[in-house]
């Protein structure tokens, strides 16, 4: 009885999902290929943040392998430091990407443009940079480098924890390899990527020292906000000028952002043990001058030093020849994110009803014949007098005949 309710809940997750499974908000931002809203999903109420990357626009700048590639890379992360993929699915006009939504702004905004002078008090640097440290370590513990961070691509959710956006420019990089490639953010590349030499996980923890640097300064480490230099330039600087440090620095600040913007890939901390370099960086004793409880914060059990309070916050033609890409990408939920909406807003209680004595339900009577149902699978979201449903989701055949290619993962009830 209880795997075939199981069985149930398996069917439900697999069923596909179009631009009527949520609604839409507001736009929450613009982006290359098109822009990011609010959403939320009809049947459970939560909230999400739908990347809406416009077909014509992929198109036009050959940008299939990307997408689908951050698409994959997405499904594959489930951490509480990225944000993770929910829902892919397609309109007639865009591939979308179904989010967890982060209504708090992006660190760039933070550092710069909340009064006073620009830049963190050193605590509330250091719970950040702890918190993308983790983000990080679970990024190269899958074999993926991230490759563009930047305060830009940190964003804060509303209790002011922190998780890293646009995973665009990621790449998988299969165990004991190496890859190539000259791309990110001018000011925060790595030397090795701006000489285009093959790299691992190495240019992830440059970056996140030009990050950790400029939240205590106020000004990332090798370019001026709003100067006009040309990128030759500001990439001689990044290959062969030392970083300032001001006063705002303590020495434990200091020795990580030298340790961490060493020209030198073997002198780099975090460098030195492939994809678990992670444990370096978090080993320093800028982490540990406060005692920071690495598995309370990896927990969520920490209290964010800030919590954010906004009010407000031609030519290209689509044809049969592009069917093949937009299915790779349309596969509807991502189970362990689905599973944990449902467990979050309580569906399973509401449809996890059995007879009187735990008998079966004629739901789970294999020989019964299912009667339909129009009011589609949570009824109870939509008429709070609406009696609760009798036959929720029939079991389909194919699911008992093959139950043990059914997938492992099981939800919690």
């Amino acid at each position: 009885m209880y795997f075939h309710r199981y069985l149930q809940w398996k069917w439900l997750e697999a069923q596909p999902i179009t631009y009527k499974t949520f609604r839409m908000y507001r736009v929450l931002g613009k982006g290359g290929f098109g822009e990011v809203c609010a959403c939320q999903v009809r049947a459970t109420g939560k909230m999400y943040a739908c990347k809406k990357l416009e077909k014509k626009r992929i198109k036009k700048r050959k940008g299939e392998s990307m997408v689908l590639i951050e698409k994959q890379i997405l499904q594959k992360i489930n951490s509480p430091f990225v944000v993770n993929l929910a829902y892919a699915y397609e309109t007639k006009d865009a591939l979308c990407l179904v989010l967890t939504i982060m209504n708090g702004g992006d660190l760039k905004f933070h550092i710069y443009n909340m009064g006073g002078d620009p830049g963190f008090e050193l605590e509330r640097a250091r719970f950040y940079a702890a918190e993308v440290a983790c983000g990080l370590q679970h990024l190269h513990k899958q074999g993926i480098v991230y490759r563009d961070c930047k305060p830009e691509n940190i964003l804060l959710d509303d209790h002011g924890h922190v998780r890293i956006s646009d995973l665009g420019l990621a790449v998988e990089i299969p165990e004991g390899e190496m890859v190539r490639g000259r791309v990110g953010t001018v000011g925060y590349m790595a030397p090795e990527v701006i000489d285009n030499e093959k790299y691992a996980f190495s240019p992830d923890w440059f970056s996140f020292g030009c990050l950790l640097y400029e939240m205590i300064e106020g000004q990332a480490p090798f370019r001026m906000r709003k100067e006009k230099v040309k990128r030759e330039e500001v990439d001689r600087r990044v290959k062969e000028d030392p970083e300032k440090y001001s006063s705002k620095f303590n020495d434990e600040a200091k020795s990580m952002c030298q340790q961490l913007l060493a020209k030198s890939i073997k002198q780099r901390l975090g460098c030195r043990n492939g994809r678990m370099g992670g444990q370096d960086v978090m080993a320093h004793p800028f982490f540990h001058s406060t005692q920071l409880n690495w598995r309370r914060l990896e927990a969520g059990m920490l209290e964010p030093p800030f919590v954010p309070d906004f009010s407000t916050v031609k030519g290209v033609n689509i044809d049969e020849s592009d069917t093949n890409f937009y299915t790779k990408f349309n596969t509807g939920s991502v189970s362990i994110s689905w599973q944990s909406e449902m467990m979050e807003t309580e569906c399973f209680r509401e449809l996890n009803v059995f007879g009187p004595e735990e008998c079966p339900t004629p739901d789970l009577q294999i020989n019964a014949t299912p009667e339909p149902d129009k009011a589609g699978c949570f009824p109870f979201r939509r008429k709070k007098k609406q009696p609760a449903r009798t036959q929720p989701i029939p079991i389909p055949e194919h699911l008992l005949t093959t139950s043990h290619s059914v997938s492992s993962t099981t939800v919690e009830s």
